[in-house]
């Protein structure tokens, strides 16, 4: 029912977390960034902004045409709200959900992604950037610890689409790791994420899309990936 337009990278393991989670039927339509696939008409006419992951789902709640859903936040509201579930429908706990959600759209995903660009990728060593976005990273890695305390989960004791959000952005490069030493309550979540049944099946499907997953990619995709002409 949902074709699901997807690479292995956090923001597309958010969406294999719901789908798992949810046990909703989906077909994984790779997009291989490192080849431009994101960039391919038919590609564009639904997620304009030429990222993945997006969302075709063929039977929307309206039983209208095929929805489309770009952008990895929206399509977990989307979800969450399609099935009525990981969003409580209690209104002041959906809104804290929603708080942590943009959370780690507008600052973990971000800051965490720039500090991985320049401590991994960019063609030279900037300390000034490096510095800048490490420091960014374990600010809100503390932000996070404080908000865990006390919860079983972001949002409280149930597991929510921001706990989906945030998770794939907890220790994502290898090669230029950040201390969790000093966030207990943050690797005490991310265990316990790590440990769910749907959470390696999501991951599973990324070596099934792409065998080659975390490692070193080459120049020209790096052209590709990071916009050089």
């Amino acid at each position: 029912m949902i074709d699901l337009h997807y690479w292995p990278t956090p923001n597309g393991h958010k969406i294999t977390l719901f789908l798992e989670e949810a046990g909703l039927d989906y077909t994984i339509r790779p997009v291989n960034i490192g080849k431009g696939d994101q960039f391919a008409p038919d590609f564009l006419a639904f997620s304009p902004n030429n990222k993945m992951p997006a969302i075709v789902d063929h039977a929307p709640a309206d039983g209208g045409a095929p929805q489309t859903v770009f952008e990895s936040g929206a399509i977990l509201l989307y979800l969450a709200e399609k099935t009525g579930r990981f969003l409580d429908a209690d209104p002041r706990k959906r809104i804290q959900a929603l708080e942590w959600l943009f959370w780690q759209m507008a600052g973990l995903g971000p800051m965490t992604g720039q500090y991985g660009h320049f401590s991994v990728y960019a063609p030279e060593k900037i300390p000034y950037a490096i510095e800048r976005y490490a420091n960014e990273a374990n600010r809100l890695l503390r932000v996070l610890d404080t908000r865990l305390q006390g919860r079983d989960f972001i949002a409280g004791d149930d597991y929510s689409i921001a706990d989906m959000a945030a998770y794939p952005w907890i220790g994502v490069y290898d090669k230029a790791p950040i201390d969790l030493t000093p966030y207990p309550e943050v690797r005490r979540w991310q265990a316990a994420i790590a440990a769910r049944p749907a959470t390696q099946r999501a991951y599973a499907r990324a070596q099934e899309v792409n065998p080659d997953a975390g490692k070193p990619i080459g120049e020209d995709e790096k052209k590709i990936l990071f916009g050089q002409k």
